[in-house]
């Protein structure tokens, strides 16, 4: 992969967004940054959702996984499909009854002041850590294939890469993403299918159902496990994805914003649903794309990576071809950004709406408060990359994915509370219990091989956590008073 070819891609991408952005930012306010105006088609919202969904870590890691974990990623795929369910039928009716900008203002009415804040607090600090150490990762990549060759040191790419992220987004907000994440869904969704073609073409498999048998008669094929004590089982990985879509999806702001621009719940259910059915399939697409990798590096004698989520980089850069090249730099810029200005964006919104209390503020003061808090968030993102490229540590950057997975379990708690029991809490002492459950979550997850006879936690730790929050809350709510 020549770097000036890969750069002429770069700007040509930028480009492509930054006219996208001048022209969805004509006439815009906050209310266009915040919810679009509530005018959004929800085909567009459900396709652009994959984008958001899918990071630049997906992007590289998924076809690599392949090797190790087979299919057993699709259980937790068909897990999702509960998950969204479940977001569709009971939150976003709630979100749309209440007209919710930030979805955590949920907490204030229910619980009170405390909570409310907590709620958001776990999404920032969320969010922020972990958007940020996936947009290391993904540039990690770039300035491999590009700004290295090119004599750009890392720090100066990534700023100029979040610079440009301010700029398609700084005026538009979640208007402009809408477009831009339907685009970037695109490229992503393009280059895995394109990718896939070429590998068929090399390996001489004529049509698609020979490219099926392929994938179903190679060693990584295999979907179901059973064995309890595996952390592939069927049933941990199924309600671990029932619980990441319920929480990482329907609880979280930055995908939540898209939905609630729809025009009413109608449509933001149809988004829902749709949205469910490509996730899916383009799930399944990278999975077979990893199997088709494998069988190619085995027919063709190349020698494999140390690290898994090397090896789709390092065939698309190297082995496959100009135009793989090309649509793999595509998809993880397509993919990274995607996550990354959606991130952004919804950062600032809940600041702006949770901490700075811009609502029923005059245009002038909103436009101002959002103006800086957009910069604040950038300037946070920059410093963060920047750390974790000193760290330099792929155990440190798996840590803080861990970690992320962790600050989401207070969120479940708290939305169930909320929504299964009516009774009040003592307000005051909610941050305790959103600190010390994934405490004692972290415990139990050290020690549940010893405790449990075997038994290894894995993505269920979300659940365990969630249902400790629940049990906090409700001791808190001893002797409380019903309201009403």
């Amino acid at each position: 992969m020549n770097p000036y070819i890969a750069l002429a891609i770069l700007v040509a991408y930028f480009g492509m967004l930054i006219v996208v952005s001048v022209y969805t930012s004509r006439g815009a306010d906050t209310a266009t940054f915040f919810t679009a105006n509530r005018q959004s088609p929800w085909y567009l919202v459900a396709f652009g959702m994959i984008g958001t969904s899918l990071s630049g870590v997906t992007f590289v890691s998924v076809p690599g996984a392949v090797l190790n974990i087979q299919f057993s990623y699709f259980q937790v795929v068909i897990g999702y499909i509960l998950g969204y369910l479940v977001i569709g039928t009971i939150l976003m009716p709630l979100y749309y009854r209440l007209n919710l900008i930030s979805i955590y203002s949920y907490f204030s009415d229910r619980f009170g002041f405390w909570s409310y804040k907590s709620g958001s607090a776990i999404f920032l600090v969320s969010r922020t850590v972990g958007s940020a150490v996936r947009l290391y990762v993904a540039a990690g990549v770039l300035q491999i294939a590009l700004f290295g060759p090119l004599g750009v040191p890392f720090e100066v790419a990534v700023a100029i890469t979040i610079l440009l992220i301010w700029i398609y987004t700084f005026k538009g907000g979640i208007k402009t993403i809408i477009i831009t994440d339907t685009l970037q869904t695109t490229f992503l969704v393009t280059a895995v299918v394109l990718t896939i073609v070429l590998v068929c073409r090399e390996l001489n498999l004529s049509g698609f159902s020979e490219m099926v048998s392929t994938v179903q008669e190679s060693a990584y094929s295999k979907i179901f496990y059973w064995d309890a004590n595996d952390p592939k089982n069927f049933f941990k990985q199924f309600f671990a994805g029932a619980f990441i879509a319920i929480v990482m999806t329907g609880m979280d702001q930055d995908l939540m914003q898209k939905n609630l621009t729809c025009k009413n719940i109608g449509e933001a259910q149809k988004n829902m649903f749709w949205f469910t059915v490509v996730l899916v399939v383009v799930n399944l697409l990278f999975l077979s794309l990893g199997a088709l990798l494998y069988v190619y590096a085995s027919e063709k004698g190349i020698a494999l990576p140390a690290k898994t989520d090397d090896f789709y980089p390092m065939l698309a850069l190297n082995n496959l071809g100009l135009v793989v090249g090309i649509t793999f730099l595509l998809g993880i810029t397509a993919a990274t950004y995607a996550s990354s200005d959606s991130a952004l964006t919804a950062l600032t919104t809940a600041f702006c709406i949770d901490f700075m209390n811009v609502e029923g503020k005059p245009e002038a003061v909103r436009s101002r408060t959002k103006f800086w808090v957009h910069i604040g968030f950038s300037v946070l993102f920059y410093v963060v990359i920047l750390l974790f490229n000193q760290l330099n540590s792929k155990e440190v950057i798996t840590a803080v994915f861990d970690l992320a997975g962790y600050t989401y379990g207070p969120l479940l708690g708290l939305f169930s509370f909320g929504l299964f029991l009516k009774r009040p809490v003592r307000d005051r002492l909610v941050p305790l219990v959103c600190i010390l459950a994934p405490i004692l979550t972290y415990v139990v997850n050290q020690n549940s091989a010893a405790w449990l006879g075997g038994y290894k936690i894995g993505f269920e730790r979300l659940i365990l956590n969630g249902l400790l929050t629940f049990l906090g809350l409700w001791l808190l709510s001893l002797g409380k008073v019903k309201k009403g």
